[in-house]
């Protein structure tokens, strides 16, 4: 009984989450409630409050659908890139965006996040936690650099920080583009070839190099 209990509320967390995908993707963030994304689960709001304290954590857990398998890919190189940091990089944001052409759950999520959040109060918890994502995400990128100029994969003069936040703005914007006119080109064609032209950059660009004082 303890047992299917618990297979139940899953389920139902479950319905919630797609649910709460459905409603905010079709209405944007600001302009759905709680009571908006019960009707769509076809759950009490109380049931929605058994699972989620509010909305923010709703739409932190439905987040986490696409950033937790990206977060782990960041993480953790498969094993041909073992020692290989740029290739480990570079094979997670095409893997990335060529998730978001084929995966219609990482597509909407993503939509969500970037063009439909309407998010003004930085002191909304939503707004924090996005914020510290994007700190989170060029941190890490950063450190993946770092190890890439220890293996003389880069310059040993490249600055890092510029480094990643050129390439994460590289990126974030193709990404962007894309989801604001998908019919525009074809995400997962030109994946590969525009990463290899991020990266490139990081070698050969002047631009990005550690200024020397006088």
């Amino acid at each position: 009984m303890a047992r299917s209990t618990k297979e139940e509320a899953l389920e139902t967390r479950s319905r919630i989450l797609d649910a709460a995908e459905e409603v905010f993707y079709a209405r944007g963030l600001a302009q759905t409630s709680l009571a908006d994304v019960a009707v769509a689960a076809d759950v009490t709001r109380g049931a929605i409050y058994w699972h989620f304290k509010n909305k923010s954590d709703l739409f932190d857990a439905m987040c986490e659908r696409v950033r937790l398998p990206m977060e782990t890919l960041m993480a953790t190189p498969a094993e041909k890139f073992a020692g290989d940091p740029l290739g480990h990089l570079r094979n997670s944001w095409i893997y990335l965006l060529q998730d978001a052409s084929a995966n219609v759950r990482s597509r909407r999520i993503l939509d969500i996040i970037f063009l439909k959040c309407e998010l003004v109060d930085r002191n909304d918890p939503i707004w924090v936690r996005q914020h510290q994502c994007y700190l989170d995400g060029l941190a890490n990128m950063e450190r993946i650099l770092k190890e890439a100029i220890l293996l003389k994969q880069l310059p040993d003069d490249l600055d890092t920080r510029l480094a990643a936040i050129t390439l994460h703005s590289h990126v974030v914007g193709l990404l962007m583009n894309w989801l604001f006119s998908p019919s525009s080109f074809d995400l997962a064609a030109v994946a590969a070839p525009l990463i290899d032209t991020c990266l490139d950059s990081l070698r050969y660009a002047p631009a990005l190099r550690v200024k020397k004082e006088d």
